[in-house]
Parts: structure tokens; sequence; C-alpha cells
């Protein structure tokens, strides 16, 4: 299917657009990764009678001794937690809010570097992509200027890829650092099982539709600069045909003209000097002159 420039200017800020809006709501979101973590069940209550260890007896004597026949798993709570890029919130077992915890000071100190290396990046796509996304508009606006146009393409272009670049290292390096956390990161916040989230789905849809846009804006700076160069080469051929034709039109006219000069010049001598034009020798039929004469003597 044929698409026009400015068509394919549409499908790339249209692409690089979702691009921007998915990876902003990644960024600012807390669900890349989601699980359970599994915690003591806290003792039973007045204000807490269920999810809870009732050792059937009411000591307050913190030096006795007290048992529970709950056993595996039912000594245990699971509670759900998420975590973004920033912050990891797990909920309170104490009460129906959540509890917040900066995910930077919950990764171990060997991955901290990698950790703020991956935020440096995914700001830098960002940034790279907004970028990206405002020359595309330029574009648009200056869709009749083919040069300017192409400029900006080019641009545009090369900022996307990048931006797309940046991304994935971000995306790679996260991951690593979370799957590093889980097994090395403080007790109380190691996840039973965890999985990821939609928010990790939608900074991987922004990557695949900011490399679909960087491949629609360079396809489209590709089509531009060969339509052109066929224009430009198609017309210069046009202007030699037309001047060839000129030019050999020109000649045989000239030349015409001076022939038919050249003779009416050799006729006026001829009368003016009022000799006659010899015929030449070879241009004689003896035969003819012989037949003559032998008819006139009979």
């Amino acid at each position: 299917m044929r698409m026009s420039r400015r068509s394919r200017t549409l499908l790339s800020v249209t692409l690089n657009f979702f691009a921007l809006f998915f990876s902003i709501t990644a960024f600012i979101t807390t669900y890349w990764c989601v699980g359970t973590q599994r915690v003591p069940k806290p003792k039973c209550s007045k204000l807490r009678t269920h999810q809870c260890i009732d050792y059937g007896v009411n000591e307050t004597d913190p030096n006795k001794v007290v048992y529970s026949w709950e056993t595996g798993d039912d000594r245990f709570l699971f509670r759900q937690f998420h975590t973004g890029i920033w912050i990891s919130c797990e909920e309170n077992i104490h009460d129906e809010s959540e509890r917040c915890r900066s995910f930077i000071d919950l990764a171990p100190a060997s991955e901290k570097g990698m950790l703020w290396l991956s935020l440096v990046s995914e700001m830098l796509y960002i940034i790279l992509l907004v970028v990206g996304f405002s020359l595309m508009c330029l574009e648009l606006v200056h869709s009749s200027n083919v040069i300017d146009g192409l400029k900006l393409n080019a641009f545009a272009a090369v900022f996307t890829v990048l931006s797309g670049l940046l991304g994935m290292v971000a995306h790679v390096m996260y991951t690593q650092v979370f799957q590093v956390t889980v097994s090395l990161g403080p007790p109380d916040w190691r996840p039973y099982n965890w999985d990821y989230g939609w928010s990790f789905c939608m900074a991987w849809a922004s990557f695949t539709c900011c490399m679909g846009a960087s491949v629609t804006t360079l396809n489209s700076y590709t089509k531009t600069v060969i339509e052109f160069r066929h224009k430009r080469k198609t017309f210069e051929q046009s202007i030699r045909e037309e001047d060839a034709r000129e030019a050999f039109g020109y000649f045989r006219e000239h030349s015409v003209h001076s022939i038919s000069k050249s003779v009416d010049y050799y006729t006026s001598q001829n009368l003016t000097s009022g000799r006659k034009t010899p015929i030449p020798a070879g241009s004689l039929d003896f035969s003819d002159i012989a037949n003559s004469l032998g008819e006139e003597q009979c």
C-alpha cells in the first residue's frame, strides 16, 4: 500500500505519542512487579480476631511460654505487594492501609549503582521521546517544504532511535536489579512469589511503539529522498532532451539557410559574368551524338 509523506508522518507521530504516554504512565506507577509476601500471623487480640494466632490463654506474662497448634503455612499471612521504579508498597497486616518504602533503600548495596543508572536512562528515554515528538509535529507544520521536512525527519529519526535504545537498557537493568533484590533484599520484604505487573508491560509497549515510530520515520525519510532524487533526475533528463531538440532545430535551420544563401550567391555570380557554365566531359553521351549525325547524312 502506497502512503503519502504526510500519512507516514502522521503514523510516526501517533506511535511516538503512544510511546510517550506509556512510558510516563509506567514511570510514575508502582506496578512493575506484583506478588505476595509471607509474614508471621500476629497474636489475636480484642481488636483482631481473625487472621491471627489464638494461643487459647489470656496470659499477659511475657515470660510464660505459650504454644500454637498451627503448622506450615497456617502460621503465616500472605500480603500483597507491588513495586515500581521508585517505591515498593505492601499491605499493612494491622489495618487496611499500605506501607510504602523506597525501592532504592531496599536494593542491595552492590546494585544501587545499576538502579540509579536505570533511573537516569529511563528519564533520558522520556526526554528524547518528547524531543522526537516535537520534531515530528514541526515536520507536519512544514510539510509543504520538502527540504525543511527532510531535515526535521532526519533529526526526529535519530532522537527516536536513541530513546528506544536507552529505554531498552533501562528496562533490562531494572529487571536485573529487582531479581537480585528478591534474593538479597531485606528479609521482611522478600517476596514469596511474584510476577511482572501492568506497568512493566506498558514500559515494554512504550519501547515497541518507540521502535515502530523510529522505523516509520526512517522509512519516510528514505522514501522522500529517493522520490526527490528520482524527480530531480527526471527533470534534468527532460531539460537535456529539450536542449538537445532546440540545438538540433537551430543547427538544421541555420545549415539549410546557409546552403540556400550559397546557392543564390553562385547563381547571381554566373548571371552577372555572362558566362555559360561549362559542362563536364564526363556528363556527355557520345552515342547520342553519333546517332544524330547518321540521321543527317541519310
